[in-house]
């Protein structure tokens, strides 16, 4: 692993890019560390959601203003990875879009790379979840035979039944390599357990849960996805913003969870458009509890 620093506490940006940003006459990615900055937030997530795109002077232009505004960039992997397919060509594209996004974010100069580790299909739960296993093992060691194997690769809990991405598959994915770390999304957890995370006690049991199968130092430094998500009988549906008050979560009590175990992760908002806003939001609530909870 690289000599990679903690964060002396989290830190809180949008993933992707918000409506204001564009409002506001900004229409290069370079341009979104200062903007983020000048609102309070230190971490900023670009997504290669339907490929990777981005020319190595590109990244290195937003990689500068980055470090230039101390704002932390990560990426997120394609969408098309699915390390459950029956097909082995699209399990070897898979390690593919994985590793060239592990390329991108070299050049980006950030440290983590999200991915959604796979689809069930018509597999049972079992066969899905070993061919995961196996096609991320490939991952992982041609991860290292491409000399990446200093970034952090987090597998991402999913909001759909049909979709990988429970607990405790993302933290089997997480023991399989010490780069790899949990991104918890919890409006995904919510969503695909029908509105299970309300109060402290609730975001609790996930992070202690977390840390009874992958240790401390991973859970401490988890990466997190939040948003309010609409879901229905099958999991999430679509991405609300933070004035959703239906269906949640709320974050207040993951704020009071966060500082109650000593949480230091990175924190992206995945709201339907005002995710720096929400993104501020959090950070905003995550010093009220910073304030007022002990913690042990």
């Amino acid at each position: 692993m690289s000599n990679y620093i903690t964060p002396a506490r989290p830190l809180f940006g949008p993933s992707g890019s918000p409506e204001s940003f564009a409002a506001e006459g900004h229409t290069s990615t370079a341009e979104m560390p200062a903007w983020l900055r000048a609102r309070g937030l230190d971490v900023y997530e670009y997504s290669f959601g339907r490929g990777v795109r981005l020319s190595d002077a590109t990244a290195a232009k937003i990689g500068a203003e980055c470090d230039k505004n101390s704002v932390e960039i990560s990426v997120h992997a394609p969408y098309f990875i699915n390390f459950a397919s029956v097909e082995p060509e699209k399990a070897a594209n898979s390690v593919r879009y994985l590793t060239s996004s592990l390329h991108a974010l070299r050049a980006l100069g950030g440290m983590r790379c999200v991915f959604h580790p796979g689809a069930q299909g018509d597999q049972t739960r079992e066969d899905a979840f070993a061919r995961t296993k196996d096609a991320f093992a490939a991952a992982l060691d041609e991860i290292e035979a491409e000399n990446l194997g200093d970034l952090i690769v987090c597998p991402e809990t999913m909001g759909k039944l049909a979709q990988i991405g429970t607990v405790d598959e993302v933290a089997a994915l997480c023991n399989m390599g010490e780069n790899v770390y949990p991104c918890v999304d919890f409006g995904h957890l919510n969503a695909r357990e029908g509105g299970s995370l309300k109060t402290t006690a609730d975001f609790l049991a996930v992070i202690d849960r977390l840390a009874e199968l992958i240790g401390e130092k991973k859970t401490r430094n988890m990466h997190i996805h939040f948003s309010k998500i609409q879901y229905g009988a099958k999991g999430e549906i679509r991405h609300l913003t933070f004035e959703d008050d239906i269906f949640g979560p709320d974050f207040e009590p993951l704020a009071e969870a966060i500082v109650l175990r000593g949480l230091t992760p990175h924190i992206l908002c995945e709201s339907a458009g005002t995710q720096a806003e929400d993104a501020a939001a959090m950070r905003n609530m995550w010093l009220r509890a910073a304030e007022a909870t002990p913690a042990f």
